[in-house]
């Protein structure tokens, strides 16, 4: 009897998913546990597994949207087992193996292989003759002769604009429609309920990077040699915000119904571009990890978002986002919250800029801060007095052991 597989539960308020692959063909054998398809929700990437052994069944068909519980293959466990899924693996491999020991008889055939697409397509025999000593395939070639003859400036051209389709305008009028994907979808309805359903405003400033900068230079090689990962901007950041935070709580705050719920824990949302759109995965308890910790969580988070391996789990809850559009060369932007979040701060490009530093100018590297956040729960004072604590907790890096300077900490002022 067949084995129905459902779409299972990924989350109380999702209620569809997308079928993005089969990883296994209608009809192929599959073995217990194995994967067999891909599903994406709103929210996250997963995958499904085989409940037995047996041979596939496809329903549903990539791109389709389905319901939770609907279902979406069948496995029949009573059908015949293949022989010749294991058997035939083998054989193409002892093919080349006696062949291999006739190297030189193999070997002149291969060679006079390449001009073959001449015979098979038309061209002048100066043409014929550089696509056999370029190995150029004559069908990726457009033929401008007469009777669709390849000529000589033919296989020049496209040996000059290499990975261009033949036919192909170089500047078309061509349209294309693409289906939005769940991800995408979500966010893009988060992205304007957050415009339309909340007082957002950003204020901005500035920060001297160049202590960070010189920190990173000088320890960079024993900070990856004894902790395995590399020291980036993102642990500072991260640091900085976790004390601004429990000094200005509003900001680590959110809106609930008529209530405003405070948190004193630092769950830091980071912002990562992934291949399927943007994700938000979750540091937990940001405030109570050193910057080992921090850097090592980044890169784990960062990598499960770009192969799409990020769970519901990961990327959900949040109290503060961090985002860091320098990295693609953002020099200044006003960052959308992350609702039901209450701010998030902007990262940006790090450039050289003339300061006027004690009645002289120099050249600093500098990066614009942005903080956009909720006028309904962050009054003007804890925006930018937080901002300001941030720029002072990354240009006085000491300062991060303790949250404040070292000497009045010992002295206890």
């Amino acid at each position: 009897m067949a084995i129905e597989i459902k779409v299972p539960s990924v989350g109380e308020s999702i209620t569809e998913v997308t079928l993005v692959k089969w990883l296994k063909k209608d009809g192929e054998w599959v073995e217990r546990d194995e994967v067999i398809a891909e599903l994406e929700s709103e929210k996250a990437t997963f995958e499904i597994n085989a409940e037995q052994a047996g041979a596939l069944k496809t329903i549903a068909a990539e791109g389709d949207t389905i319901k939770i519980g609907d279902v979406v293959c069948s496995i029949d466990p009573d059908a015949a087992k293949p022989e010749g899924a294991s058997a035939a693996a083998p054989a193409p491999e002892q093919k080349p193996v006696q062949q291999a020991t006739e190297a030189k008889p193999v070997a002149a055939p291969a060679q006079t292989e390449t001009p073959k697409p001449a015979a098979d397509v038309k061209a002048t025999p100066v043409a014929a003759a550089i696509l056999a000593d370029k190995k150029v395939d004559a069908k990726s070639i457009q033929p401008s002769g007469s009777n669709g003859r390849i000529l000589k400036q033919d296989v020049l051209q496209a040996l000059s604009n290499p990975g261009r389709k033949p036919g192909l305008e170089l500047f078309g009028r061509n349209n294309r429609s693409e289906k939005m994907s769940n991800l995408r979808r979500t966010v893009s309805r988060r992205l304007v309920e957050a415009k339309n359903t909340t007082a957002m405003l950003t204020t901005f400033n500035e920060v001297d990077m160049g202590p960070i900068m010189e920190i990173r230079a000088k320890n960079k090689d024993k900070f990856k040699e004894t902790h395995g990962v590399n020291l980036g901007f993102m642990s500072f950041f991260t640091k900085a915000c976790c004390f601004a935070l429990q000094e200005w709580p509003a900001v680590n705050a959110m809106i609930d119904g008529e209530q405003i719920v405070y948190h004193d824990y630092c769950d830091i949302s980071i912002a990562v571009s992934a291949p399927k759109g943007l994700v938000v995965p979750v540091i937990r308890n940001a405030e109570s990890l050193g910057m080992a910790d921090i850097e090592k969580k980044v890169v784990e988070l960062a990598g499960k978002a770009k192969e799409s391996k990020l769970t519901i789990e990961e990327m959900s809850g949040g109290t503060f986002t961090i985002t860091n559009g320098g990295v693609f060369g953002s020099l200044m932007s006003t960052p959308i919250i992350n609702i039901p979040q209450s701010a998030i701060l902007g990262m940006h490009k790090i450039q050289e800029r003339p300061m006027a530093v004690n009645g002289q100018v120099v050249i600093r590297q500098m990066m614009y801060l942005a903080l956009s956040y909720d006028h309904r729960i962050v009054d003007g004072r804890e925006s930018v007095s937080f901002l300001v604590r941030v720029k002072e907790l990354l240009e006085n890096p000491a300062l991060l052991l303790f949250g404040k300077d070292p000497v009045k900490s010992l002295l206890e002022l």
